[in-house]
């Protein structure tokens, strides 16, 4: 284990934090919010720490596969324990734990929030929250990737600690050039949707946040009521497309970008994630019809509220907590299917769901046909073994934390429905749940071990659980 190098890079990274403060300390001057004094001070506060990386530059940094899942872990708790100050420092969220609980839903675009009133916040901490889930959405080292120079080999290890999905790679030869890549279509889009939401009468700052929210599939709104404040038609089906197209593997876009539509409409993954999310609007649009007006109004909320779960963003329009118990058992189902492998949004992949569903049915083929030879096929190509294995052991790392954080929730005041979905919400990466932590409700009056318990879950969400377990795992620190 190579300490220095850790060191370094987290050096490099919490640097680069430092110059993303400049933004919302901008915003603080532009709007005179009070704010100032805050970023201020936790940008020298970053800069002190972070510059001697910079100056004093690390000849040989070692950074193979247990460097890379560590760089990784302490990356993101970094970057959020310095992210909560200008909060705490500012008085909108004056308790430390609080702050930092926003700072994580913020950064591993969770949206789940501990705030009553939203609309109190100044805009820069309004910025600083809705930025940290675009920063958070594509990857905070992935960011670094596409800015700092660096060994491509190196780099291979910290993309594959950090991008979500079962399997990562290259759309180019050069790791570096596709992270910047990934970022010049990410900022397309988001600038995309930023115009479309102005074209339709949003002012221009509540345009540029939402869009940071929908892009980083996170959620996080400037005002109480959500999306639905806005009262728009246009408005929700510009989030909800927007939505969808960030819940997709970003490899299709390159696709598409280098003339090869064709590939990537072929995309197996795609298919899956399109017949789910259009049987859930189908039959939620069915079920919630006599709560509404027509079917078009039925059509506009389902629409919306299944974009919004399953890509993992928690943007609400309606108080889903009072539709049918059918169709919030379908909401939380897609909790847990969550978006495709190497989009921006969380949840346990629709790849790893496919996988486990195809494997499932070769086994019960292998039941009645023991003497067949029956393989499994995704994409068109054989799943081997260590990726089946990599999912086996994914699924039961999932199963495990997600049992102890229902349990530890369920010491505190809620019940059943409520203690299970704030855990689902959470590790999935989704922001609201149901009752008091659903669309209407927040996560203020939880204790401060289900607190410490969600912030857990929302990192190890994020970064598909094994970065943070590593850290906690002795062999992680064994020399070699």
């Amino acid at each position: 284990m190579s300490i220095k190098s850790i060191l370094y890079v987290l050096g490099k990274i919490l640097f680069i934090e430092a110059l993303l403060m400049l933004l919302p300390l901008t915003v603080s001057i532009i709007y005179g919010d009070g704010s100032l004094f805050a970023y201020i001070i936790t940008t020298v506060i970053l800069f002190a720490i972070s510059t001697p990386s910079i100056i004093f530059k690390l000849k040989k940094p070692v950074i193979r596969a247990r460097e890379g899942l560590v760089i990784t872990g302490f990356a993101w708790i970094a970057v959020s324990l310095f992210g909560a100050l200008p909060f705490c420092i500012s008085g909108d969220i004056p308790n430390y734990l609080d702050a930092l609980f926003e700072t994580v839903s913020g950064f591993t675009t969770t949206g789940s929030t501990i705030l009553s009133d939203i609309e109190a916040l100044s805009p820069s901490n309004l910025f600083w929250r809705s930025f940290s889930h675009w920063i958070g959405g594509m990857g905070v080292l992935v960011f670094a990737l596409a800015i700092l120079p660096g060994n491509d080999t190196q780099s291979m290890h910290l993309m594959r600690a950090e991008v979500p999905g079962p399997q990562v790679g290259k759309l180019v030869s050069k790791i570096r050039l596709t992270a910047r890549l990934l970022y010049v279509i990410y900022i397309a889009l988001t600038v995309i949707e930023a115009v479309l939401l102005m074209l339709g009468d949003m002012p221009i700052f509540d345009a540029f946040v939402t869009s940071f929210a929908t892009a980083g599939t996170g959620g996080f709104a400037i005002k109480n009521a959500s999306i639905a404040a806005y009262n728009s038609v246009y408005v929700d089906i510009v989030v909800t497309v927007f939505m969808l197209i960030f819940s997709i593997n970003f490899t299709l876009f390159y696709l598409i970008l280098i003339g090869d539509a064709k590939s990537a409409l072929k995309s197996e993954e795609l298919r899956w994630f399109g017949g789910i999310v259009l049987i859930a609007i189908a039959v939620i649009t069915l079920n919630i019809l006599p709560l509404y007006s027509n079917f078009g109004e039925a059509l506009r909320y389902s629409s919306f509220q299944v974009a919004s779960i399953i890509s993992t963003t928690g943007f609400a329009t309606a108080n889903f907590d009072m539709w049918p118990t059918f169709s919030k058992t379908v909401l939380v189902t897609l909790m847990f299917f969550g978006a495709c492998a190497g989009s921006t949004g969380g949840g346990i992949k629709i790849s790893r769901v496919a996988i486990i569903i195809k494997t499932a049915a070769a086994n019960i083929k292998r039941q009645l046909s023991p003497r067949s030879v029956i393989t499994v096929k995704y994409e068109g190509k054989l799943v081997d073994r260590q990726t089946r294995s990599g999912i086996t052991g994914y699924m039961f790392a999932y199963i495990t934390i997600a049992a102890i954080s229902t349990l530890i929730l369920s010491l505190d005041a809620l019940n059943f429905s409520e203690a299970f979905t704030g855990m689902a919400a959470c590790l999935n990466n989704i922001g609201p749940g149901l009752g008091k932590i659903g669309a209407v409700g927040n996560f203020g009056d939880l204790s401060a071990l289900s607190k410490i318990t969600l912030i857990f879950d929302m990192l190890a969400g994020r970064l598909e659980l094994f970065p943070i377990l590593a850290l906690f795992c002795p062999a992680t620190w064994e020399r070699i």
